[in-house]
C-alpha cells in the first residue's frame, strides 16, 4: 500500500492532465478487471466481479488529479507568468520547485527580490500575478522552445517518510484514495464493484459528474484526502481534524450530507474491527460526492478520507497507518454490502 502511494504521490496528475496517473493505475489493474473503459472526460472506469452480486450497483471513487499551475504567458525576459489549476493558497509558492509541460522541465517559482522591495510592500503577500517561473532561459525565444501557454505545472518534491509514522508528499490528496482502490482491484472482491477513478475533481467534481452518469451506482464510497489544521494557530473545532487522530468519517461537507445509514454502518464497523476514527468538526471543503448523490435517480454516498496537514501544497503531511486504516475500512465496507 505505502509503496503504491509513493509511486502515484510521484506522478504529475494536475487537474486536466492527468494521463501519466491514469496510465500507470491502467497498468496496475488491466489484469485483474472484468471491464475497463476511458471515458471522454478522461476518466477511468474499472469493473470487477466479487464472490456475489448485491442488490444495489456499488461504486468506490478516488480522484486522480491534484492542485498545480498552468502557464499563461512568457515575458519577453524568458519567465513564464501562471495561474491556479485548483484551489492553491499563494503563500505556499514562492521558491517552490516545479516541472513544467509534459517533459517535466525543471523551474522555480520566483518573485521580485525582498532588497527591491519597499517596507510597506513587505508587509503583504506577493500576489500570484506578481510571481513568475524561471525556467533558466535567456529570453522569450528560448523560453517558448521550451514551454507554451497551457502547459500545466505540477510541484516537483521528494516524498519523505519521517516523524512517528509519517509520510511527507505533494498530490496525497487524492492519490491516497487511488492507492487503495489500486490494491483492492489486485485482491479478491466480496461483490461485484465499479471502482471509478475521476478526474477533474479540484476544479468542481466535473469527471465524477460523467462516470456517475454512466455507471449511475445507487450505493457509493468516496475515498479522499481532507482538510487537517491541527496546527498551533488552531485549537477545538477550528481544527477540522487531526493526523493521528483516525480515519475520518464526515457526515457532511459543503457539496454533501452524506447518507445517515451508510455513516452509521462505516462508524460501526470502525469500532468493531478496532480502526480509529473520527468525524470533521467544521462543514468545510467538498468531494466527488457531491456529484454522484445527484446523478440520475440518485445515490446513497459515503465518505472515508485520511487527514492531511498542509493539504493542497508540496509538502503535505499524512499518517501512514491512516492510510492503510482507510483500505481496511473500504474492504469492510464492501463486505457489509456483500450481505
Amino acid at each position: 500500500m505505502l509503496d503504491t502511494l509513493e509511486t502515484l504521490c510521484c506522478l504529475a496528475g494536475v487537474t486536466g492532465g492527468e494521463d501519466e496517473v491514469r496510465d500507470y493505475i491502467l497498468e496496475r489493474v488491466m489484469p485483474h478487471a472484468d471491464e475497463v473503459r476511458t471515458d471522454s472526460m478522461g476518466n477511468l472506469l474499472v469493473f470487477k466481479k466479487g464472490a456475489v452480486t448485491p442488490s444495489r450497483r456499488i461504486m468506490l471513487c478516488a480522484h486522480m488529479d491534484e492542485v498545480g499551475l498552468i502557464v499563461t504567458s512568457i515575458t519577453d525576459e524568458g519567465y513564464l507568468r501562471f495561474a491556479q489549476a485548483g484551489g492553491i493558497d499563494r503563500r505556499v509558492l514562492m521558491g517552490k520547485r516545479v516541472s513544467v509541460g509534459p517533459d517535466r522541465l525543471p523551474g522555480v517559482i520566483g518573485v521580485k527580490a525582498m532588497h527591491l522591495t519597499t517596507a510597506e510592500q513587505r508587509k503583504s503577500l506577493p500576489e500570484m500575478k506578481q510571481m513568475f517561473i524561471d525556467i533558466g532561459a535567456a529570453d522569450r525565444r528560448e523560453a517558448e522552445k521550451l514551454a507554451a501557454p497551457g502547459d500545466l505545472v505540477s510541484f516537483d518534491e521528494n516524498v519523505v517518510r519521517f516523524g512517528d509514522g509519517m509520510i511527507k508528499a505533494k498530490a496525497i490528496d487524492d492519490r491516497t484514495g487511488c492507492a487503495v482502490m489500486v490494491e483492492l482491484l489486485e485482491g479478491e472482491l466480496p461483490c461485484d464493484c465499479w471502482f471509478a477513478f475521476t478526474v477533474q475533481e479540484e476544479v468542481g467534481t466535473r469527471g465524477a459528474t460523467v462516470a456517475a452518469r454512466s455507471i449511475q451506482p445507487e450505493v457509493a464510497l468516496v475515498l479522499e484526502g481532507t482538510t487537517a489544521a491541527d496546527i498551533p494557530a488552531a485549537v477545538g473545532p477550528d481544527q477540522v481534524c487531526r493526523v493521528g487522530g483516525g480515519v475520518v468519517i464526515p457526515f457532511m461537507d459543503r457539496g454533501t450530507i452524506y447518507n445517515r445509514e451508510l455513516w452509521k454502518t462505516l462508524t460501526r464497523l470502525a469500532d468493531e474491527n478496532a480502526i480509529p476514527w473520527q468525524t470533521k468538526t467544521m462543514i468545510a471543503g467538498g468531494t466527488d460526492g457531491s456529484a454522484i448523490q445527484r446523478s440520475g435517480t440518485g445515490a446513497a454516498v459515503a465518505a472515508v478520507s485520511v487527514a492531511v496537514r498542509n493539504i493542497h501544497s508540496p509538502a503535505s503531511v499524512a499518517k501512514i497507518s491512516e492510510c492503510e486504516d482507510q483500505k481496511k475500512l473500504a474492504e469492510l465496507f464492501l463486505r457489509e454490502m456483500a450481505k
